[in-house]
């Protein structure tokens, strides 16, 4: 059974159709890498599949169950899937543990010993093992972008979605950020993102997807999309994208 089946989605905020007939299947352990211009479509899409923006017309199926059914429950559906935004979105009051660890407490009912030391664990393994303690302005861009993604795996989310997590960050600290979704791929996550980092979606994706205005114009493995793309369109934002 597929983790996540997007069929014919379309969205629109008011005279503006943002997507446009999207279909995109994601089974267990792909990695796949939306690419596209800015206003393509991507983060609406992610958007779409955490229940943030409902859509208009199509199905969102997470493992088998119908997502974009009105009378889902929107928090149960959001407990099962990990989010991480371009913004770290962590609460400033709270500690890096506290942070880490609210939705496995909150919405998951998880004992907050465990889910705390899960945490730290998870936490040390990730180069954060002496900032439990520590609020969230002590961190670098970096380091909070780390903690924001230890917080969506620590509760094993059927499906990540990642939007853009390196954009808002130091090009010096991009790379850490990086090496953790690599080691996420390396342990079998299912993960949906959207990126502006070429040569890392050719090196960790399975799929590449390229949206432009809306709709998927290819999809194909890296070595395609990227050494043979088919569309005008891909080898003009390919050329615009890796030729600095």
């Amino acid at each position: 059974m597929s983790v996540l089946e997007v069929r014919d989605v379309w969205k629109a905020f008011g005279d503006n159709t943002v997507l446009k007939g999207v279909d995109l299947t994601l089974e267990e352990h792909d990695v796949v890498v939306l690419i596209g211009a800015s206003g393509s479509g991507k983060s609406t899409l992610l958007r779409t599949i955490n229940l943030i923006e409902r859509i208009d017309d199509g199905q969102l199926i997470l493992s088998g169950d119908d997502i974009s059914d009105p009378g889902v429950d929107m928090d149960k559906v959001r407990a099962r899937i990990g989010v991480v935004f371009q913004q770290f979105n962590l609460f400033p009051h709270m500690r890096v543990i506290d942070n880490v660890t609210l939705a496995a407490r909150k919405v998951h009912g998880e004992n907050p010993a465990a889910a705390r030391e899960r945490a730290a664990e998870l936490l040390a393994k990730f180069g954060l093992g002496d900032k439990l303690r520590d609020y969230p302005d002590r961190l670098s861009g970096g380091q909070q972008q780390r903690v924001a993604i230890v917080r969506a795996i620590l509760t094993n989310p059927e499906l990540l979605l990642l939007d853009e997590i390196t954009s808002a960050l130091d090009p010096m600290l991009v790379g850490e950020v990086l090496d953790l979704v690599r080691g996420l791929k390396d342990t079998g996550s299912t993960i949906l993102m959207a990126t502006h980092e070429m040569a890392f979606a050719r090196e960790v994706a399975d799929r590449v997807v390229f949206m432009h205005g809306g709709r998927i114009l290819e999809a194909g493995s890296p070595k395609d999309i990227f050494d043979n793309p088919q569309q005008p369109e891909t080898r003009e934002f390919l050329a615009r994208v890796t030729h600095h």
